[in-house]
């Protein structure tokens, strides 16, 4: 008798209209960081020299002279649609090494001694950047962009090396062509200013570089590279202001 009642009991829920699911939608926030209409505009600038005197570090031993790099590089950014923009940078960079001694030694049967070493270089950038912002958790003071660059860029760059009859020296030319791309966190300090620390990820590299020695023998070498890691040395920082 029980089985026929449970039996009775599942062929009446069958004939129960199920109801309706109901629809259900996820309710994503989202939260414009760069509002569309905004100029972005900022510079970063770096500079740096060292003078050695009978310096000693590991294998280098009577290391004597000076160095200096310099490095300015503004950009422009206009963002055509929320928390998207475009834009170019430029970047000069200039860097000077004047060696007068130093010894490599690796062992007491083996050591290298340079003199009087002269090297100078110039390098021009024009970088075309693609951004896109994003808010962290809704926050409008702390965010995340990330940064496509196209990059052309070329220089020069003479090296001499000894004196009078012994004199001997490379001019050089290049030639750069680069793709990447450059995540970033930008930390706004108020309405218009913002404090911004970028990193390179990932990037193709194209060089072409022609040599002359002495004014006589020419030399070409083309290079090619790809990364796809985390590139410590390509950490920039600078301030960009929002108008």
């Amino acid at each position: 008798m029980k089985n026929k009642l449970i039996a009775l009991s599942l062929l009446l829920l069958s004939f129960v209209p199920a109801k309706a699911l109901e629809e259900f939608e996820h309710e994503i926030e989202s939260t414009v960081f760069v509002p569309k209409g905004v100029w972005v505009g900022g510079v970063s600038v770096s500079y740096s020299q060292s003078t050695q005197n009978n310096y000693q570090f590991f294998v280098l031993e009577h290391l004597k002279g000076d160095t200096y790099s310099f490095k300015v590089s503004p950009m422009v950014c206009y963002i055509f649609k929320d928390d998207m923009g475009a834009g170019g940078r430029f970047a000069y960079t200039r860097s000077l090494t004047k060696l007068e001694t130093a010894d490599i030694v690796l062992d007491a049967e083996t050591e290298v001694n340079m003199e009087n070493l002269y090297r100078l270089s110039h390098d021009y950038y024009f970088t075309g950047i693609f951004r896109n912002y994003f808010s962290l958790n809704s926050s409008k003071r702390f965010g995340f962009f990330n940064e496509l660059q196209l990059q052309l860029g070329g220089g020069q760059s003479k090296l001499m090396q000894g004196k009078g009859t012994s004199l001997t020296g490379n001019y050089e030319r290049n030639f750069s062509f680069d793709v990447g791309i450059a995540p970033g966190l930008a930390v706004f300090l108020n309405n218009y200013s913002a404090v911004e620390v970028q990193v390179g990820v990932l990037g193709f590299s194209l060089r072409d570089t022609k040599t002359i020695t002495d004014q006589v023998y020419v030399a070409r070498r083309k290079a090619m590279a790809a990364n796809f890691y985390i590139n410590l040395f390509s950490i920039n920082f600078g301030v960009s202001f929002y108008l």
